[in-house]
């Protein structure tokens, strides 16, 4: 068992005879890892005790979940915090798994059945001082994967959390759709594209096989808020940007 420190973690190997480790269900392997690890086990019943909490019929305390998921990101060992949210899954059990993690009925969707528009979450997000940096950190770093998922994991608990769109799959998306954008629907497409278009990204998340490359990629004792001071500094790089302002340009490359 491994206690306080992600460096002690280590999966189990596979007894003779037992099916291969392809075959087993890495998000299980994942919270049972976090489980054993005191901080991590400590900051994931937070959310899901805010999450999950009690608010009016027919709603969350959606603003209490987001913050406790980016509490969750910040101060949660990485190693342990990324395997839960980006575990390989081989099947659609697992991807369910996968998928409702992070307790999406009140984090990722609604309010209401239909999802809103894109564009938005995405205004909702440009007057956010906590979603703002965080996207335009998403945007600069999807390049190395550690990188790239680390900036992914920013995201979760701001306006535009995105989350796994099914279980047959690893494509991603946030809650919200361009169906009512208008005659602004090729920028309301470029925003929605960093998440369903986004080669960078797609890599990343399929490169994560298994446990060690983000084990071995990220220091487990460094300072989970070191990545997100990195959204800061984004912000800082581009402040006086617009996230609207950038849209049409985006859609007008291909996604990396």
């Amino acid at each position: 068992m491994c206690v306080r420190h992600a460096s002690n973690c280590s999966l189990p190997a596979a007894p003779p005879g037992s099916p291969s480790s392809a075959a087993r269900n890495r998000c299980v392997d994942a919270a049972e890892a976090c489980t054993a690890d005191t901080r991590c086990r400590r900051l994931r019943t937070a959310y899901v005790a805010q999450c999950l909490g009690p608010a009016s019929p027919g709603s969350c305390p959606r603003a209490r979940c987001r913050r406790a998921l980016r509490r969750f990101f910040a101060r949660g060992p990485p190693p342990l915090t990324h395997a839960l949210l980006f575990c390989p899954c081989g099947g659609p059990a697992c991807a369910e798994r996968r998928r409702q993690t992070f307790v999406p009925s009140c984090a990722f969707s609604g309010p209401g059945a239909a999802p809103p528009s894109c564009l938005a979450s995405l205004e909702a997000c440009e007057r956010s001082r906590v979603c703002r940096p965080r996207l335009l950190a998403f945007q600069a770093s999807c390049g190395p994967a550690p990188s790239c998922l680390s900036a992914y994991a920013g995201l979760v608990g701001t306006a535009v959390t995105p989350n796994y769109v099914d279980n047959a799959s690893a494509r991603v998306a946030p809650w919200c759709d361009c169906g009512a954008s208008g005659n602004r629907r090729e920028e309301c497409e470029a925003f929605r594209g960093l998440f369903t278009r986004n080669r960078c990204l797609d890599g990343a998340i399929q490169a994560f096989d298994g446990w060690p490359p983000i084990l071995h990629d990220l220091d487990p004792h460094q300072d989970s808020e070191h990545s997100l001071l990195q959204a800061s500094s984004a912000d800082r790089l581009l402040e006086g940007s617009s996230l609207l302002s950038m849209l049409p340009v985006l859609a007008l490359q291909p996604l990396l």
